[in-house]
């Protein structure tokens, strides 16, 4: 049986280098998305190289799952680009290397047209809650961030592609 059967799998872009998403990034998680319902989902099998101990998961990489579920949900659910203004995990049982994990990310609450709540979880290939998060993010449409000057707008123009799927 397909693990992914009714998710719907979501765009992603092949000329970044994104830590979380990008598919050409050697040292990344590569994380793929579905949706399903309100919620982001990513099954992600993390590497030796990104080990803490032996063959636990680094606890910095387990908060880089759930940062970026978080953010891609935003970008799905909200239709909005974001940045981490604060988050907050909570580890809850260790995470071995070398395991397919699943990471889930929701909307908790939209504060205002610039600020949001969300929160991912991670669960091990037996499905035991092993890392949960929240997460407050700062939301922007594509012409507000262009105005922040972070990022080249060709780049922003190319990321919108993410938003209006």
């Amino acid at each position: 049986m397909n693990p992914r059967a009714g998710y719907k799998p979501l765009l992603n872009l092949e000329n970044h280098k994104c830590f979380g998403c990008s598919p050409i990034n050697p040292s990344g998680l590569r994380m793929k998305f579905y949706s399903k319902d309100e919620s982001v989902f990513s099954w992600v099998t993390v590497s030796e190289h990104l080990c803490g101990w032996e063959n636990l998961v680094h606890g910095g990489i387990i908060t880089a799952i759930l940062d970026e579920i978080m953010s891609r949900t935003a970008l799905y659910i909200l239709k909005k680009f974001i940045m981490t203004k604060e988050i907050h995990v909570q580890f809850l049982k260790p995470v071995l290397i070398e395991t397919e994990l699943m990471a889930k990310g929701s909307v908790i609450q939209v504060n205002h047209d610039r600020e949001a709540i969300m929160e991912g979880f991670l669960f091990t290939e037996k499905k035991q809650l092993c890392a949960k998060a929240t997460g407050t993010f700062a939301l922007f449409s594509p012409s507000s961030l262009k105005k922040k000057a972070v990022i080249n707008h060709s780049r922003i123009d190319d990321l919108a592609r993410l938003i209006n799927e």
